[in-house]
């Protein structure tokens, strides 16, 4: 499959007059063909004027098209093959297992958001029946669904060249809400995105939808991005990123006549909290499993667990020796790109620069230009409440152990702690007390609490959040990952009086659309 390096633009590839950008490999400095022109203003225009004139013939398709085309974009990913895992392993870095299972868990979730798209319960719909005898004042019909909020940005993410980029989960949710979407791809895997966008506007014409459903364009600064957020045919953005990148989005939607929601995924440090009796009775065992958490994927992941938390005595001491072992013997991996590997590397040397922070373990130093090297430090409480250098997160395979006097210190650090993708227990019988009073203050502070595992894996199903109080995101009502992702493209419309044949299919009498409805307060069998 040849790659042509050309904007995607509805249904037509087009030549961008910007600077080259090239994918680099990480494992080897390679500068990777084609160059991919960067876009500009003219080409966010052409793709948010197709978007907005696609938008209110694809927000009124049918439950069964939606879904049907959601299931051709997952075949589409599928039958290119090879050529795709190929590419992203050059472009990435990552290993093929990783890459393989992030295409299984992209099509996986496009074919999930078809049943939720097919089960209909997203719509919200909701009937109030006229009652013209009630008294004292009679009450009109009422009846409500939910509608799409119009074209979405997504932007491509860094650390998933796959799920999270042109057709993950953002792109699937949007779509299955019936916004079309336009994807700004990383410039770390402009190749990636291209096989994926070509197979998503395959998808698109087989399933002979308007052009504007989809596009996607290529820039590796800020101006195409902030162009595409400024648009007044974008009514809504999705972001994974950095704090910074998705702070500035946020700021540019508020800034616009008309402001628009911005969900993005930024920044977390995703705690774990070790309790006594856990401590006491397996402090070695858990360290050893958690250096196999911290150092997954290089450490490259939104859940992976920069923080642990603890009190000081024999079951930490252990838990921080197996763990200095485990990081001593973990293999420096590759990282993403250039850029990330420098940033982790800041990190690092900042929290030794702070001079709060003990180091207790390095792993090999590899010998690949970008690679990631392992590390473990140990702080006091005290420090870590009083120094900010050792509150941020760094990303990448390296952890700090917080020592705490006592199970007061421990609350006093969780209380400290900024808004979290995660917040990890571990835990025996014994420390249910201690949990319970623990756990009110993490509901505050993250969107997933868990007990007795480790928080990178993130499982795409119904109940999944992925989202928390800011920074993790910038808005702690959503989540990024499951079918509850679907709600953020929404809005609800309630309509009063309308006549049979002005209402949606879904709200007429006798639900001709088959969707559950609550009707009169009672749920529609």
């Amino acid at each position: 499959m040849i790659l042509e390096g050309k904007q995607l633009i509805g249904a037509q590839a087009v030549t961008a007059q910007g600077s080259p950008i090239h994918a680099v490999n990480p494992a080897t400095d390679e500068r990777l063909e084609p160059a991919y022109a960067a876009g500009g203003k003219p080409e966010v225009e052409k793709a948010c004027e197709l978007a907005w004139a696609a938008f209110a013939t694809y927000r009124e398709s049918g439950l069964e098209e939606r879904a049907r085309f959601l299931e051709t974009v997952a075949e589409e990913i599928e039958a290119i093959g090879d050529a795709l895992i190929e590419r992203g392993m050059a472009e990435s870095g990552l290993p093929r297992a990783r890459l393989e299972g992030e295409r299984g868990r992209t099509c996986g979730q496009l074919r999930l958001f078809a049943n939720v798209v097919r089960a209909g319960e997203w719509l919200d719909v909701r009937l109030d029946p006229a009652l013209p005898e009630r008294a004292p004042m009679p009450r009109v019909d009422l009846r409500q669904r939910h509608i799409a909020l119009g074209p979405v940005a997504v932007f491509g993410a860094s650390n998933f060249p796959l799920a999270f980029s042109v057709a993950g989960g953002d792109t699937a949710s949007a779509l299955a809400a019936g916004c079309p979407v336009v994807v700004k791809a990383h410039a770390a895997h402009p190749g990636t995105s291209e096989l994926v966008g070509r197979a998503v506007q395959r998808a698109v014409a087989r399933c002979e939808l308007p052009e504007g459903v989809f596009s996607l364009l290529y820039s590796a600064g800020r101006e195409l991005g902030q162009a595409l957020v400024r648009d007044a045919r974008i009514k809504a953005v999705g972001f994974t990123g950095s704090r910074g990148g998705g702070t500035a989005l946020l700021k540019a939607a508020q800034a616009r006549p008309e402001p628009i929601p911005v969900y993005a995924e930024m920044s977390s440090i995703n705690p774990v909290f070790l309790l006594p009796e856990a401590l006491a009775a397996r402090g070695q065992a858990l360290g050893e499993a958690f250096v196999g958490s911290l150092t997954l994927g290089a450490g490259q992941f939104c859940t992976n667990p920069g923080l642990v938390i603890g009190v000081k005595g024999e079951g930490l001491d252990a838990f921080v020796a197996a763990a200095g072992e485990a990081v001593k013997g973990a293999a420096a991996q590759t990282m993403l790109t250039p850029g990330i590997h420098d940033a982790y590397t800041q990190g690092v040397d900042g929290l030794v620069a702070s001079n709060k922070a003990r180091e207790v373990a390095r792993g090999p130093a590899g010998e690949g230009p970008h690679a990631c090297q392992a590390g473990l430090f140990v702080a006091s409480a005290e420090d870590f409440l009083r120094e900010e250098a050792l509150q941020a997160e760094v990303f990448g395979a390296t952890s700090l152990v917080v020592e705490c006097a006592d199970q007061e210190e421990v609350k006093r650090v969780a209380e400290h702690l900024e808004g979290q993708l995660t917040a990890t227990l571990q835990m025996d019988d014994g420390d249910l007390e201690t949990a319970r009073g623990l756990l009110p203050i993490l509901e505050r502070r993250a969107g997933r609490v868990m007990a007795n595992g480790w928080p990178t894996g993130v499982e795409v199903c119904h109940a999944m959040v992925h989202g928390g109080p800011y920074p993790a995101t910038s808005d702690s009502r959503t989540t990024s990952v499951g079918s509850a992702a679907i709600h953020r493209f929404l809005r609800p419309v309630c309509y009063q009086n309308l006549p049979q044949g002005l209402l949606p299919e879904a709200l007429r009498d006798g639900n001709p659309a088959g969707v559950s409805r609550l009707v009169d307060g009672k749920r529609e069998a």
